[in-house]
């Protein structure tokens, strides 16, 4: 019997047992699409989040009250912590020695923002900078100009607004010079960011900045709101005396004990990429051990189908070996079988795995994310026919060896 012939027996088999077939190939389908799913998800969850943290450029420190990214921690503690008030972070700035390349920065989101009869959802993110915000981050104006230092001591009412404000606003047509109102408070339009597209479907240009001593004059409801430090060292080599010299200041500022934990957070772009790796690494595993158990059970399925089409084909195989079939044979024939049975289930997997991770990737790509790109995991598909094939061999070998050990007389006389 050759290969071709035993494939076409093994399709038989799943069109004669369609219930116990299907539901076999659905438990290889899923574990083979559980893998594949998960791993292209993932990168290209990486990609985003390595291109976000980017933003906070190299040899940079960001403080702020609580983490970027919070993995297993007690976030009810953290948000008890007292805020970091701007007073702070004004003596924070004039303790550092180390480097003098800091931002002091708040964030509030939820405003409407309008010109004339045009307004925009209340989703608009408002941001207070003050004059070296542009200089530490990596955020570019495409027109314009950035914040002064004494727009920002005097308290101007000026405004730089992303792409999104924009286009809805003045229909993409230039607006430097032109007015916007951000609740009753008119503000004269001096810079447009650069596109940067979103993170995980939100936008990174449906935002305002405005000097930060306006924000806190007419944006908090308390002045010493928390705000947000980020400071940039002056080469990587000062980047750890720069990040001690900041916890020690940090530390006096907020009155931290010896022996207590620091009640602020300091991250890089460094450690908040490791720690996201280590969350996908987890989320990978995790996926990877239930995909993995699920092809495992679906190998048991695949032997108890196996087992049978032993039993039913069981005056077949007594005639075959009647007239002359070796045992080699009768294995290798059954042994095709089951790794058929196993890649069809796996085809359905991939198709599936690999329509969903593409799918994914798309709608990031709409959803303000176009830097994004799909990459085919062919590593993660070529280990799934493997893996497959390994389990269609492993969970075949028994029956093929029953088959092949039976008796051809008693073979002859099964009714």
């Amino acid at each position: 019997m050759n290969i071709f012939e035993s494939i076409t027996i093994a399709l038989d088999a799943v069109r004669s047992q369609k219930l116990r077939s299907s539901l076999t190939l659905l438990s290889i389908g899923i574990g083979v699409f559980a893998i594949i799913a998960s791993t292209s998800i993932t990168n290209t969850l990486q990609q985003a989040v390595n291109g976000q943290l980017a933003d906070l450029g190299e040899n940079s420190i960001l403080i702020q009250r609580t983490p970027t990214i919070v993995f297993g921690t007690n976030w009810a503690k953290m948000r008890r912590r007292k805020n970091i008030t701007y007073d702070q972070a004004l003596q924070f700035r004039d303790r550092m020695t180390n480097t003098k390349l800091i931002t002091i920065s708040n964030t509030s989101p939820g405003y409407t923002i309008k010109a004339g009869q045009e307004s925009t959802n209340p989703t608009v993110s408002l941001i207070g900078i003050d004059d070296l915000y542009f200089t530490v981050n990596v955020t570019t104006i495409a027109d314009g100009r950035p914040v002064t230092e004494s727009e920002v001591a005097l308290s101007r009412n000026v405004a730089i607004l992303g792409t999104d404000i924009v286009n809805t606003l003045f229909n993409g047509e230039p607006c430097v010079g032109r007015t916007v109102t951000i609740r009753n408070q008119e503000f004269t339009v001096i810079g447009i960011l650069e596109a940067k597209g979103g993170v995980i479907g939100e936008s990174q240009d449906n935002r305002v900045l405005i000097p930060i001593t306006v924000f806190n004059k007419y944006y908090t409801s308390e002045w010493d709101a928390s705000v947000d430090i980020s400071l940039k060292a002056e080469s990587k080599f000062q980047l750890e005396a720069t990040q001690d010299e900041a916890v020690g200041i940090m530390r006096s500022l907020r009155k931290v004990k010896p022996w207590e934990d620091n009640n602020f957070e300091l991250d890089r772009n460094d450690a908040l990429t490791g720690q996201f790796s280590g969350f996908s690494t987890a989320l990978l595993v995790v996926a990877w051990i239930s995909g993995l158990g699920a092809l495992v059970a679906a190998g048991i399925g695949i032997m108890n189908m196996m087992l049978v089409s032993v039993k039913e084909r069981t005056r077949e195989i007594g005639v075959r070996k009647a007239l002359g079939a070796r045992k080699a044979w009768i294995v290798r024939q059954f042994l095709i079988e089951s790794i058929t049975l196993c890649q069809l289930g796996g085809l359905t997997g991939m198709i599936g795995g690999l329509s969903t991770s593409w799918a994914v990737t798309e709608i990031l790509r709409y959803n303000n994310m176009p830097t994004i790109v799909y990459v085919l995991p062919w590593g993660t598909v070529i280990f799934s026919i493997v893996i497959c094939t390994i389990i269609g061999i492993g969970f075949g070998l028994y029956p093929a060896w029953r088959a092949a050990n039976l008796d051809p007389i008693e073979a002859l006389r099964y009714e």
